[in-house]
């Protein structure tokens, strides 16, 4: 589906225009064509391969996606390829997560937005409204719409975090070791789909700002140096966060073994109790003939008043050790 097809020239908007028509505005010296689609299909997309000449490979990846976040150059034109994370990764439900492929050529932009609804008409508006910057053509349009998906992983990041300090607050509550496990395992998979997400973009982005860059970031180098920034601190935010959450983890689970260790020794101590005046029961039980307190008769109450004692005094020792 086509959300927006609108020519640009020297910064300022010239028109909307219609699909058919692209070719002829390409052709127009100085203006460049921004094509945004949300998951198309195969006749969009090789109606888009046609009219500005994209390479087969890249339509192939953006026609199946799934891809891995990437960036290639096929001659003048570069592919970009990332992730999108938004509301559905930081609560934690199964929602697939969503992907946008960016083709970015000397006088063209097309962006491919697949199985997310949070669109990118905020940042086209960015851009109109910075018409000196505009000027700088696909270059920048580029740069605004990765500098938008990146900075969308900074709430996202912040919600884990305080999902953490949720867990953490809760890691010595009694009986909330097996709660906090799950979801810091829970947690601990949607941070590596933001990891997934940011690890790739951190070993290719140099290419857009450093040495030799492709021909369509010449001129706002320094723009993606700042994207890079960004995903710089998202990546080592990402790892710290990891991190604590498998501290976290260990703590839980030594918590899990202390909990064990005391229901352990309780129960140790009960059947130490009940193993004592077990044992007293069954020596004044044998009725041997030869046991004169058997027949004595105050031997009933006395026999109860040392089993109880020595139960009692059992119980008070344990207790003293913490054991029960």
């Amino acid at each position: 589906m086509i959300i927006n097809c609108v020519a640009y020239e020297n910064g300022r908007k010239l028109a909307d225009i219609h699909m058919d028509d692209i070719s002829d505005w390409l052709a127009r010296p100085g203006c460049f064509v921004w094509v945004a689609l949300q998951d198309p299909g195969a006749d969009e997309l090789a109606q888009m391969q046609e009219e500005f000449g994209l390479h087969e490979l890249a339509v192939e990846d953006a026609r199946k996606g799934h891809q891995r976040p990437k960036i290639e150059e096929y001659g003048s034109m570069v592919f970009v390829v990332m992730h999108l994370l938004g509301p559905a990764l930081q609560e934690g439900s199964d929602e697939q997560l969503g992907e946008l492929a960016v083709f970015a050529g000397p006088n063209f932009v097309l962006s491919v937005r697949s199985h997310s609804a949070h669109g990118f008409q905020d940042v086209r508006e960015r851009c109109e409204r910075e018409p000196e910057l505009l000027k700088n053509g696909a270059g920048f349009v580029l740069y605004a719409l990765m500098d938008a998906v990146v900075d969308r992983y900074f709430p996202v990041l912040d919600g884990f975090e305080s999902g953490l300090e949720g867990v953490e607050e809760q890691i010595f509550t009694r009986g909330a070791a097996r709660g906090n496990i799950e979801r810091l395992y829970d947690l601990k998979r949607r941070t590596g789909a933001l990891r997934h997400a940011v690890v790739p973009l951190l070993d290719v982005l140099g290419k857009l700002h450093g040495g030799r860059v492709p021909s369509v970031c010449a001129g706002v180098q320094e723009y993606f140096r700042d994207v890079h920034d960004h995903v710089t601190r998202i990546s080592g935010a990402t790892d710290a966060v990891r991190d604590t959450i498998g501290t976290a983890i260990q703590v839980n689970l030594s918590m899990v073994t202390i909990e064990e260790s005391e229901t352990t020794k309780r129960l140790a101590a009960w059947a130490a109790i009940f193993a004592a005046s077990t044992a007293l029961a069954g020596i004044w039980g044998m009725n041997f003939t030869g046991m004169p307190e058997l027949h004595w008769r105050y031997g009933y109450p006395v026999a109860l008043s040392v089993i109880f004692t020595t139960g009692v005094l059992l119980y008070w020792r344990f207790r003293k050790a913490g054991w029960l």
